[in-house]
């Protein structure tokens, strides 16, 4: 399967760049170009695009705004979104994690690193740096709003199996399937029947918003270093 690739920038020359790179490898290819946030929500619905390098600030609809449209559009369930960002850390990171983004990635990161990032985002797993998921990621997440989705994740929280929610305290530390398996001593394709029930039950679209829901239900809590 050849993973499906859009490229939303402003910048022409950026993007041109992430087009050479990406096309340059046998499982993956660029289908589609945007400029900004409108347009690339039009690319990746006519192209069927898999994964979207979205930057986060551009002119008109922001990165922001267009992966909400995506991931609230029951036709774009599969769709995974990248962020692209100067910095790796800060809040517009936070509100793309909340719109729906798979993750993110810095625009200094080395080719090796955005193709995996690709190739990760595909696969349904969360593009989250151990620093970041971590550090202010984290606190940011768990601060939350009095009236915003906390209380109500909070509540969702006891749908979940005990084990399901050691597998999401583990998931929110950023460790991967066979990680969890390890630690909890069970097989990895138990683990992912645990995530993928989670994900069910709390409506998350991948490990990145269960991530997200970790911290802001306060099942998790950030460490303070």
């Amino acid at each position: 399967m050849t993973i499906r690739v859009v490229l939303a920038d402003d910048q022409a020359l950026l993007r041109s760049a992430f087009r050479v790179l990406v096309d340059s490898e046998p499982d993956m290819e660029v289908v589609g170009e945007a400029s900004d946030g409108a347009e690339a929500v039009a690319v990746t619905r006519d192209e069927r695009a898999d994964v979207v390098l979205m930057d986060i600030r551009m002119p008109g609809t922001d990165g922001l705004a267009a992966t909400r449209m995506i991931t609230a559009d029951p036709g774009l369930a599969h769709v995974r979104v990248v962020m692209l960002t100067t910095f790796e850390v800060d809040e517009y990171v936070v509100q793309s994690l909340r719109a729906g983004a798979s993750g993110f990635l810095g625009k200094g990161a080395e080719p090796e690193e955005l193709l995996n990032a690709i190739r990760i985002a595909a696969g349904g797993e969360a593009l989250l740096s151990p620093a970041a998921t971590k550090g202010l990621i984290a606190r940011f997440l768990a601060r939350g709003d009095d009236d915003g989705p906390g209380a109500a994740r909070s509540e969702r929280l006891g749908a979940l199996t005990g084990r399901e929610r050691e597998v999401l305290v583990q998931v929110a530390a950023g460790h991967s399937n066979d990680e969890i398996a390890e630690r909890l001593e069970v097989s990895p394709l138990t683990v992912k029947t645990h995530v993928n029930r989670a994900m069910a039950k709390l409506g998350a679209r991948d490990r990145a918003q269960l991530v997200v829901i970790a911290y802001e239900s306060g099942l998790v809590r950030p460490r303070v270093d």
